[in-house]
């Protein structure tokens, strides 16, 4: 895992157009380019260039593409991946062959869908009627026993199945059963009426028609169930058999549409291809190579370091272990890290899973959530087709974090579903939250708690100070380094206010320290806070030549140190004291568990053992998604306010793996 991001180069290229095909597919092949579009070049330069409108619109590709995708999800098929692509393979799309392929796919599938219609409707209100008879709501249906004259009882049993209804023989009596629902009466009436129907008032039929119905509904479910599942057989059958085509197709037209994205970055002469990209610098020579062997070493490469271009137009690349994608996916949400500083994501998975052990500390449970995510990343693994579901794959892979981080704090706490079943390896929060800690706890009672998380912010505060000092000494902004509120100058000032905290406290809230370095010093950073805005206009005045207005200068230095002094000096006590939060959902946590454990022990026998675990099962769910929530704020607003200025661009380059949205 790389501290920093991944130092990138720029390359410019000249290849033969002759050739530039078989460079597109090197470069597609190898997927590590994020392509620039060549405007760094001279005016003059620019005008001797042009660009080439693709054969086939890149639209048409993709809208093809997603009818193979729709197709073979019909079929319950697997969907194509990067590992179906091969660049050797890349051909000019028959795209006119490609839609009758798919259109008569699609027409030999309309019967079967048409009866997978059919069935589903039958389905539904067979359900429907179903319910109402379970529920007991006869006033939503209309069950009728009697007679026809002179007709066919087929002609009017189609006609009942017409509105939903049912027709059946009531037994040997020669009665018919119709039952269907009331609010379809205005239409059943004329038609039983019309085939002579003549109503039987006996109770003790309409009893017995109430079974035989029952019976019936039962076999026209199962009946449309097994010609619902008989459709979707036939046409899974009908699309596997055209599996490898569809592979074809949309392997060729994937490979089309990644191709037509990067020439889209081309620039072309008479008979020469121009285009420019960023690629990380330990692969650059690779990529050198491939274009040379591609090109058949007709071309020319120029390459620029990243520190001659202007930092914010440099793709930022972290690399960062599969292992810790929770994490990584956590510092994308928020923003790219600007290039050239450091890499979050290790910091953001220590600060995150030590805030939510200290909120949620029990091995019990911390087991319950390893359990339950190691459950949910098996069955995604299982079905890759699976769409996310409320706990994400990502939150399922998640939850193993939480639930090693809650097992490892659980036996430093000593608490195991909220019982102390062995002695604590640091201290018991159970039961110095109850009030019974023995007199060898390090911790005693709450206040000890709130200290403890106040201390843990401190640490966190600074970390994320540090980690902006050495972002800001990479990028060789010495003045922000030392008199920024995020600076040298502000620590100091968060350090001195530390101190004089502490001693207050320690004097048992009666006094301040008074040593002498402690005016001089706060003095000291305050005057540099002050004169930062008049040392960066004057730097700035040197180097392009213009000198500012002395008036607007001075009201904008005053109004920005007025906004620093306030922010340093109430911002760092917030952002420290919001760390008690942390200590809050934790005695909350101790206290449901205490509360429960009481409860249960109030019921004898096998309630208070369910009272036991619905207790455990609802502090899980509320508690753990409380302390996950927190967690992540507290990195969010805390932790990266001090150096994530989320300024960068993040690297994207092409490759068989591009995702399929279209980057424009």
């Amino acid at each position: 895992m790389n501290l920093f991001t991944r130092p990138m180069r720029l390359l410019t290229a000249v290849v033969l157009e002759e050739t530039s095909d078989s460079v597109v597919k090197a470069l597609l092949q190898l997927g590590v380019m994020d392509f620039v579009h060549l405007n760094r070049l001279d005016p003059a330069q620019m005008e001797k260039l042009s660009s080439r409108p693709s054969a086939i619109s890149r639209t048409m590709l993709e809208d093809l593409r997603l009818r193979v995708e729709a197709l073979l999800r019909q079929g319950h098929l697997p969907l194509p991946s990067a590992e179906n692509l091969d660049v050797r393979r890349l051909e000019k799309p028959d795209m006119e062959s490609y839609r009758t392929t798919l259109d008569t796919l699609t027409a030999s599938l309309l019967s079967i869908k048409e009866a997978q219609k059919q069935n589903n409707q039958i389905l539904m209100g067979i359900e429907e009627i179903r319910r109402y008879i379970d529920e007991e709501k006869g006033e939503y249906l209309d069950l009728r026993v009697g007679t026809i004259e002179g007709k066919s009882q087929s002609d009017l049993a189609s006609k009942i199945a017409s509105y939903g209804g049912l027709l059946e023989p009531l037994g040997e009596s020669g009665k018919l059963i119709s039952l269907t629902l009331r609010r379809d009466i205005g239409q059943v009436d004329p038609l039983l009426e019309k085939f002579g129907w003549t109503e039987s008032s006996d109770p003790a039929l309409q009893q017995q028609a109430v079974g035989i119905i029952r019976t019936r509904l039962e076999r026209e479910r199962q009946k449309a169930l097994e010609g619902r599942v008989e459709s979707e057989r036939a046409a899974d059958a009908i699309i596997a058999k055209e599996r490898d085509t569809l592979f074809a197709i949309w392997g060729n037209l994937r490979l089309n549409e990644l191709s037509d994205q990067i020439k889209g970055y081309f620039s072309y002469t008479h008979n020469t291809t121009l285009f420019s990209g960023w690629v990380p610098a330990d692969q650059a020579e690779a990529v050198r190579a491939a274009i040379m062997e591609a090109s058949g070493g007709q071309c020319v490469i120029e390459w620029t370091e990243a520190g001659e271009v202007n930092r914010a137009e440099v793709p930022v690349a972290i690399a960062s272990p599969k292992a810790l994608k929770p994490f990584q996916n956590m510092v994308n949400n928020y923003a790219t890290p600007e290039y050239g500083t450091v890499n979050p994501t290790i910091f953001v998975m220590i600060a995150y899973l030590t805030m939510f052990g200290l909120m949620f500390g029990d091995l019990g449970q911390g087991l319950v959530l390893v359990l339950a995510g190691l459950l949910f990343s098996r069955s995604y693994k299982k079905n890759p087709l699976k769409p996310d579901g409320m706990i994400t794959r990502n939150v399922a892979n998640l939850l193993v974090y939480l639930g090693l981080s809650s097992m490892v704090f659980g036996v430093l706490f000593g608490s195991t579903f909220g019982l102390e079943l062995f002695p604590a390896l640091w201290f018991p929060f159970e039961a110095v939250v109850a009030g019974h800690a023995p007199a060898s706890s390090l911790i005693s009672d709450v206040y000890g708690i709130l200290g403890l998380t106040i201390k843990f912010g401190i640490i966190i505060i600074y970390a994320g100070l540090l980690i902006n000092w050495v972002n800001l000494g990479r990028k060789r902004d010495w003045l922000t380094l030392l008199l920024d509120k995020n600076g040298i100058v502000g620590g100091v000032l968060f350090a001195v206010g530390l101190y004089m905290g502490f001693g207050f406290v320690k004097s048992g809230y009666h006094t301040f320290p008074s040593q002498s370095w402690i005016a001089p010093t706060v003095i000291v950073c305050l005057v540099g806070l002050f004169l930062r805005p008049f040392i960066h206009a004057f730097i700035e005045a040197k180097e392009s030549g213009e000198k500012p207005a002395i008036g607007a200068l001075l009201m904008d230095g005053v109004m920005e140190w007025l906004v620093d002094v306030l922010e340093i000096f109430t911002g760092y006590l917030s952002n420290t004291l919001s760390f008690m939060r942390v200590a809050g959902l934790g005695i909350a946590h101790a206290s449901l568990m205490e509360s429960f454990r009481q409860l249960s022990g109030l019921v004898d026998g096998f309630g208070g053992v369910v009272i036991f675990i619905l207790g455990n099962l609802l502090v899980i769910v509320l508690e753990g998604l409380s302390s996950g929530i927190q967690s992540l704020r507290l990195n969010y607003y805390e932790f990266f306010s001090r150096y994530f200025t989320g300024k960068g661009v993040a690297y994207s380059p092409v490759g068989l793996t591009t995702s399929s949205r279209t980057r424009s």
